[in-house]
């Protein structure tokens, strides 16, 4: 008895413990770097610096854009979409699971039939009657799908991969959101600051005029010059209203990623006093754990991951436990006596003999998809890697760019008020007076244009370090199989 007990025993083992088919997950590598390409232009950040977690806005030091990042993280109506997503993940993955535990139902049956008294009589030795009955009945059903070969258990394992990565999405549209926000921002401030640039130079091309118009009225001064000036002053005007136009598309921008009306939403305007922040870069391999959208690709693959399993299993037969029972009488006032209950307990197993080559190609359908999730992961991943390499030469080449246009800018206006002094002196005509005007507006402009650019360029930068985020916060998103979850009506 003992020797077919232990014959026996690892059969019962099997069919308590189970065994899921299929492979288990492993990240595959990404191609990676020792190092950027490119260097920050400015001092390399302590191992001990980091950009904030979430808000990562706030390394730029501008309350006005907390505020509005606040309002956007509140109110923006993509994040919610995100969010709501975000909970229909959850709530699959709570689905799944509970083909983890056994299904139960109970019901009540209430009949009262009249019998047919010209029924057949099938051998009875008195012809039949009719007659009038009644049948009460309190039924129970359990059933459990024993998922000895993890047909379950890897689809809950996928599930839940989905949900981690549909987590991971949403931290990377509150990313997005978020940079796109700030973008708007820096540039909607660039903008104020060249309108400022291009107001200062209408003033004083308005007291240019006011010049020329003495002198031509003196008889220094020919009326060419007066038209050159009023064309100049006229023209520039022009490029203030349309700067304007496009603060207002900013503007409009900004108030659609707070959630709020754009006829409702201003922005005072304020000059562009921002400082560029140090951005701790740290080495290429951290970007796998920072961004959000690397972390959605590579759950997206161990999901898929999951899903061989699940085709896998269609192989190998499925085990089912029932049992059924409950009570059974005429009488409604008998239906709880002993005598009127039934039981049944059973068990079934089933195995697909034919199937014209479907699991077969299940199993191919899912490798498939793991493969091109595996690739998905790897170029996502190159993706990233550009993006930072990109933000690194372009604040590398823009800070460069700035300090020879602030010279530049100098220059222009060591130039202008030679060729004033010049005019003055009778030594030169207007024309030389307007083209150096020309050029020092020309030349602030784009001094300013390229601050603007520069701070837009450290968002692109923290957006593509991934704004401190940490894959190892999604081993937190998970929904534990629990009794009372098991037990729920």
């Amino acid at each position: 008895m003992k020797q077919k007990f232990f014959r026996f025993a690892p059969l019962l083992l099997l069919l308590v413990a189970g065994c899921a088919v299929g492979p288990n997950y492993h990240r595959p590598n990404a191609p990676t770097a020792p190092a950027w390409k490119e260097q920050a232009p400015w001092r390399a950040s302590d191992p001990k610096d980091s950009i904030p977690k979430g808000s990562w806005w706030t390394i730029f030091g501008d309350p006005e854009l907390d505020k509005y990042e606040a309002q956007a993280l509140a109110a923006n109506q993509t994040i919610e979409i995100a969010r709501n997503q975000l909970e229909q993940a959850r709530a699959s993955a709570r689905i799944t699971q509970s083909g983890l535990f056994p299904q139960a139902s109970i019901g009540l049956n209430a009949q009262r039939s009249l019998i047919s008294g010209n029924r057949p009589a099938n051998g009875a030795t008195t012809p039949p009657v009719a007659a009038t009955q009644n049948n009460f009945t309190l039924p129970f059903n359990l059933s459990w799908e024993t998922d000895v070969f993890g047909r379950v258990r890897r689809s809950v394992e996928s599930v839940h991969a989905l949900y981690q990565a549909t987590a991971a999405q949403l931290e990377n549209v509150r990313l997005v959101v978020t940079s796109e926000l700030a973008v708007d921002y820096f540039t909607l401030r660039e903008l104020d600051a060249e309108i400022a640039v291009v107001d200062s130079a209408v003033e004083y091309q308005q007291k240019g005029l006011t010049l020329v118009q003495n002198r031509h009225q003196g008889g220094i001064a020919s009326g060419l010059d007066v038209s050159q000036q009023e064309t100049l002053l006229e023209s520039t005007r022009t490029q203030a209203t349309l700067l304007r136009r496009q603060r207002a598309q900013f503007e409009h921008a900004m108030a659609a990623l707070v959630g709020t009306p754009a006829s409702s939403f201003s922005v005072p305007a304020k000059p562009l006093d921002t400082q560029l922040p140090a951005i701790p870069t740290g080495v290429p391999s951290d970007v796998l754990e920072r961004r959000p959208d690397i972390a959605t690709a590579e759950r997206q693959m161990a999901s898929q991951n999951a899903q061989i399993g699940v085709a896998k299993s269609a192989f190998f037969p499925s085990i089912g436990l029932s049992t059924a029972g409950g009570f059974q009488s005429s009488s409604f006032t008998h239906i709880l006596n002993l005598s009127s209950g039934f039981w049944a307990v059973g068990a079934d197993v089933a195995e697909t003999v034919l199937s014209g080559g479907r699991r077969r190609a299940q199993v191919d359908f899912a490798q498939s998809a793991y493969g091109a999730s595996v690739a998905n992961y790897r170029q996502t991943v190159l993706g990233a890697f550009q993006e930072v390499e990109d933000n690194l030469s372009g604040l590398s080449v823009l800070g460069q760019a700035a300090d020879t246009q602030q010279r530049a800018v100098d220059a222009a206006q060591r130039a202008l008020k030679i060729s004033n002094d010049r005019y003055v002196g009778g030594l030169v005509t207007y024309l030389d007076v307007i083209t150096e005007q020309e050029n020092l507006l020309n030349n602030q402009r784009l001094a300013t244009q390229i601050l603007g650019q520069r701070l837009v360029t450290s968002v692109g930068l923290v957006k593509a370090l991934g704004g401190g985020f940490d894959a190892a916060s999604l081993q937190a998103i998970h929904v534990n199989a629990t009794v009372k979850q098991a037990l729920e009506p």
